[in-house]
C-alpha cells in the first residue's frame, strides 16, 4: 500500500515542529500506524553550517528535504513531514525575488496527499537563525496559500494553541487516515480505530475540526 504523506507548512515561529512531533506519536499511538516525522532540512543546515543558505544553495537543501521524504515513506504506513520543498521555494522568492525552484516544488508536493497550515494565531517567537521576525509572516502565508491554491493541493489551515492545536489537526487528518483506509490494503484495524475516536471516511467534514479553516472539500 502506498504511504500516506501529510506535510505540515507555514510562516516562520507557527509551530510546525511541535505540531509534526505531536501528530507523529497521536497516529502511531491512536491508530497503531508506523508514523515517522521527517525533519526539516532548512534547520538541519542552519545548525550545521551556523548561517542562512544563499541563492545558490536553496536548490540543494530542497531536493535534501524531498530525499528525507521519499526515504521515510519506504518504510513507513505514514509520514509526517516538518515542511515539503514549497517552503524553499517561497523564501527563495520573497528573499531572493528567485522563481526558479517553484516547478521542483511543485513537482515534490504532487507525493503529499495532504498538507496542514500551521495559522498565524500564535505568538511570534525568537529563534535563532530561521526567524526574520513577525513582519514576514503574512506575506510567507500569502505566498503558501497561493501555491497550495494554483497546485490545486487538498490542504487546511490548523488553528488553537498547545494541546488544543494539536487536536485541531488530527481531527482535520481523520478525514484524510478515513478515506486511506478505505483503499485495498489498508493496515488491519485502521477503520476499527477511526469508529473508536469517533470518525469515519463518511464524517461530515463541519464536524471533523471546528477550529480549522478548511479550504476545500476532500475528494
Amino acid at each position: 500500500m502506498t504511504t500516506l504523506r501529510i506535510s505540515i507548512v507555514g510562516a516562520e515561529s507557527t509551530g510546525k515542529t511541535t505540531l509534526a512531533g505531536a501528530l507523529t506519536g497521536r497516529i502511531n499511538h491512536e491508530f497503531a500506524l508506523r508514523a515517522v516525522e521527517v525533519p526539516e532540512a532548512l534547520r538541519h543546515w542552519c545548525s550545521v553550517q551556523g548561517r542562512t543558505p544563499r541563492i545558490d544553495e536553496q536548490a540543494g537543501i530542497a531536493r535534501l528535504q524531498q530525499a528525507w521524504i521519499d526515504e521515510a515513506a519506504r518504510d513507513a504506513d505514514v509520514v509526517v513531514c516538518d515542511t515539503t520543498p514549497l517552503m524553499i521555494a517561497v523564501y527563495s522568492r520573497l528573499v531572493f525575488g528567485d522563481r526558479s525552484l517553484d516547478e521542483m516544488a511543485r513537482a515534490c508536493h504532487a507525493s503529499i496527499d495532504f498538507t496542514l497550515l500551521t495559522g498565524l494565531d500564535v505568538p511570534w517567537v525568537a529563534d535563532g537563525l530561521q526567524r526574520d521576525g513577525p513582519h514576514v509572516r503574512g506575506p510567507v502565508d500569502a505566498s503558501i496559500r497561493s501555491h497550495l491554491v494554483d497546485w490545486n493541493a487538498d490542504w487546511a489551515v490548523v488553528l488553537g494553541s498547545g494541546e488544543a492545536r494539536t487536536a485541531n489537526g488530527l481531527d482535520a487528518l481523520r478525514r484524510v487516515l478515513g478515506a486511506w483506509g478505505t483503499r485495498p490494503g489498508a493496515p488491519t484495524g485502521l477503520f476499527s480505530s477511526l469508529l473508536a475516536s469517533g470518525t469515519g471516511p463518511n464524517r461530515p467534514a463541519s464536524a471533523a475540526c471546528p477550529r480549522c479553516e478548511p479550504t476545500r472539500p476532500l475528494a
